[in-house]
């Protein structure tokens, strides 16, 4: 009897992490957090955790170096894992480098790689301890682990929003895919004609939310000072969309956010519209932003409503109510969480 085959594109990225994780149990009373949100969550004893995340970045899937310099990618690589520590409301403080790399690479090619992991590392205050290097028959992958710190009391995760929280988004959004849309066709230009010089002078913020993105430490020193903690948090990598349903799923809450508080940066919009795309698709679908998206009680809005980098877009609402969207000629629409797929 032949053996049944199921697709990976069927289940997608999170169904296939849904399905491998259901055989996996926690064995120590130290895992606090396994699978689940931006990082684990490790007892570190005296009332203070670790947190622990990993990404892998793989050239042709996740980067396109005919546009991506090294040193970019470098700094990149770690930003989108300090984003992650930052989503549990934790400090970084140490991270791994795994990287596997073809013939094709040149030791300058790799110390330029390394000099944007030492600027990464440098500018949120890290700690480079290891990692591994091998070949590969294949480009380049970099994978980053990244361990951090903090009170038991302060960690954040996707499980705390309630009914009546106010939902805050830092940054814009729909940069980082409008800034891809660009160094794609900028490349396919290049290829149809070499001589052709790239015009992204006049694209520079978004080509750069998309080469350079920066993780919102400075957001998380902010509420610290603050003395808010929000109810849930997560960081906004596979688009604004996709995020609130994972808060939604983890919390058993609905969400009701307004298109006219959306934020989006004026090159953004331009720029969507340039290309016959929906700049509000482009906010709720973008992936690779890295703002962080999260939700307050009621009574943290007056230390916050001043904030000029963070954006009050909705509310919690009971699961029964859904997820939807009102749009600025006051009709709610149901959301879709469409997202960044990997398979």
């Amino acid at each position: 009897m032949e053996e049944k085959r199921t697709e990976i594109g069927d289940l997608g990225e999170f169904g296939l992490i849904d399905r491998l994780n259901k055989n996996i149990k926690v064995k120590h009373q130290s895992t606090i957090k396994g699978i689940g949100d931006d990082a684990a969550v490790l007892d570190a004893g005296s009332g203070k955790v670790k947190v622990v995340t990993t990404d892998l970045l793989m050239e042709g899937v996740h980067f396109d170096l005919s546009y991506a310099p090294l040193q970019h990618l470098g700094f990149k690589a770690v930003a989108v894992n300090v984003s992650d520590v930052a989503a549990m409301n934790a400090i970084p403080k140490q991270i791994t480098v795994s990287i596997a790399l073809s013939n094709r690479f040149s030791v300058e090619a790799v110390e330029a790689l390394y000099k944007g992991i030492n600027a990464a590392a440098e500018q949120y205050h890290v700690d480079v301890i290891g990692g591994d290097t091998t070949s590969s028959r294949s480009g380049l992958a970099i994978s980053i682990t990244a361990i951090g710190e903090a009170k038991i009391d302060q960690v954040v995760y996707r499980s705390g929003a309630k009914v009546n929280d106010i939902i805050c988004a830092t940054g814009d959004l729909g940069g980082a895919l409008i800034g891809l849309q660009v160094l794609e066709r900028e490349k396919q230009v290049y290829l149809a004609n070499p001589d052709m010089k790239p015009d992204l002078e006049k694209y520079a913020y978004i080509t750069g939310r998309q080469l350079k993105p920066d993780a919102r430490m400075d957001i998380i020193h902010e509420l610290r000072d603050l003395e808010v903690i929000p109810t849930s948090m997560i960081d906004i990598s596979d688009g604004l969309a996709s995020e609130l349903f994972h808060i939604c799923k983890a919390s058993n809450v609905g969400v009701l956010i307004y298109e006219d508080k959306l934020p989006i940066d004026k090159q953004t919009f331009d720029t969507a519209v340039e290309f016959g795309l929906d700049p509000i698709t482009c906010v709720l679908n973008g992936g690779e932003d890295y703002e962080l998206l999260f939700t307050i009680s009621q009574e943290d809005f007056s230390k916050l409503e001043k904030h000029p980098d963070i954006h009050f877009i909705g509310h919690v609402t009971n699961a029964d109510e859904g997820k939807y969207m009102v749009t600025k000629s006051e009709t709610a629409v149901e959301l879709k969480a469409q997202g960044w797929k990997h398979f």
